[in-house]
């Protein structure tokens, strides 16, 4: 592994402008603070920056490179979020001791069925492994076993767990991300963002192991088991009842009518962010969407007078964003959308609960102060400790007798893993026996 160092001085800089004698006096450097971490740069992979694999003969030869690798291997995906539209993978990297470091392509490569048949058995090492099987699966990309080092930081107590800051903290490295939100779908990739590519794999297995020993240290080995494996088995996310509904400023709009030019706008910009494969944002601000909801213009001129629809791609498409608008003003009064949003099962919002349930928000504030204590006794994240949506509902429709049988038979229904309910269960069935 190539490691270059550098450093610098601090100084203390100027508090207010030049004085009328001339810029004020500087103070002495500051003191470097002693017990802060050494943190080496990380700058070159230690192979160099492999070149990306396009064709299905270097495949060929990657497959059998990883195949005969030893140890586990570090996987990473990097997307095109907010440039293009959906969350499709757009370089794969992979590294594994005796194989070295790989960049797959898989736009020209969309099949990876025979890597993974490669690395079947092999542990994959993941930082925030959920955000990236979805687009891996699509690659037909699908480990047999996890280790997430984001999902290991959380279950430390760490505070901060994106994985430069991971790296930093436990390597001592410094790992940087400047280009963590570029346009992945660029072709050809720049050669700085395929180094920056083949550095986020670099130390990926390093991290594990060192997270792996401090999971043991800590008792929370077994607890991280479970976590990964439910991430690797996760199924894809069910679809939303009226996505539109998540549109940035709709909380600022209670009309049945304008709520339906907002959907009738979101459809249209949808449709159109799809076509274009284009992120939907990039197409059309969800600010826009909103001042077109709220003002109502019933002419294309009135409606590009409008600040968000100034600039001169929204102007270009200002008749299809006028027809959506008029859709949503013509929808017939009977098929308007509610104020209220969809039905769901989902207990209504916790503000609400002391009118409609005082009982239930009794139970809600015993329970959140029973898993916060348990989650800081056990430097453990609250919302890892019990999925917080888990816990609302067992508050708001509890099981008949609030056993601590009962309370366990409930989590696990609802996908907490055994280790939380071993947590937790107890404890929550005592705090509700003292409600009674």
């Amino acid at each position: 592994m190539t490691q270059t160092a550098t450093s610098s001085t601090a100084s203390t800089a100027p508090t207010g402008g030049d004085g009328p004698d001339g810029p004020p006096e500087q103070g002495p450097p500051a003191e470097a603070d002693p017990t802060a971490p050494v943190v080496v740069p990380l700058l070159e992979p230690a192979d160099g920056v492999p070149p990306v694999i396009d064709t299905p003969a270097a495949l060929a030869e990657a497959v059998a490179a990883f195949a005969a690798g030893t140890g586990p291997v570090a996987v990473d995906a990097e997307r095109a979020s907010g440039y293009r539209y959906g969350q499709r993978t757009y370089l794969v990297q992979l590294r594994r001791e005796g194989a070295g470091t790989a960049l797959v392509d898989p736009v020209a490569l969309p099949d990876l069925s025979e890597l993974s048949a490669a690395l079947r058995g092999v542990e994959w090492v993941l930082h925030a492994a959920s955000q990236d099987l979805p687009g891996l699966t699509e690659q037909n990309l699908r480990p047999d076993a996890v280790f997430d080092t984001e999902l290991a930081a959380r279950l430390l107590g760490m505070e901060r767990v994106g994985l430069a800051a991971v790296v930093a903290e436990i390597l001592g490295l410094g790992l940087a991300k400047e280009h963590s939100a570029v346009d992945w779908s660029t072709r050809p990739l720049p050669p700085e963002w395929l180094r920056y590519a083949a550095l986020d794999v670099e130390v990926l297995v390093d991290l594990r192991v060192e997270l792996g020993e401090r999971l043991r240290t800590a008792g929370k080995e077994e607890w991280a088991r479970q976590e990964f494996e439910a991430v690797r088995l996760a199924p894809p996310a069910a679809p939303r009842v009226e996505p539109w509904r998540r549109t940035s400023g709709l909380h600022a709009i209670r009309d049945p009518r304008r709520l339906a030019v907002v959907r009738a706008l979101w459809e249209a910009r949808e449709a159109d962010a799809r076509r274009r494969d284009v992120s939907p944002g990039r197409v059309l601000p969800d600010a826009a969407i909103v001042a077109a909801a709220t003002e109502l213009p019933r002419t294309v001129a009135a409606l590009t007078a409008l600040r968000p629809f100034s600039g001169k791609g929204t102007r270009r498409r200002a008749e299809q964003w006028f027809a959506a608008v008029r859709e949503g003003l013509d929808v017939p009064d009977a098929e308007l959308p509610t104020t209220r949003g969809p039905r769901t099962d989902a207990p209504p919002p916790p503000r609400a609960w002391a009118d409609r349930d005082p009982a239930a928000a009794a139970r809600l504030a015993a329970a959140r102060t029973v898993v916060g204590d348990l989650a800081q006794r056990h430097s453990v994240p609250v919302e890892n400790l019990l999925q917080p949506d888990l816990l609302r509902r067992l508050c708001w429709t509890p099981p008949g007798d609030l056993s601590e049988d009962a309370v366990a038979e409930f989590l696990t229904t609802g996908g907490a893993r055994p280790w939380q309910v071993e947590m937790v269960a107890s404890s929550l069935a005592a705090a509700f026996v003292t409600l009674r």
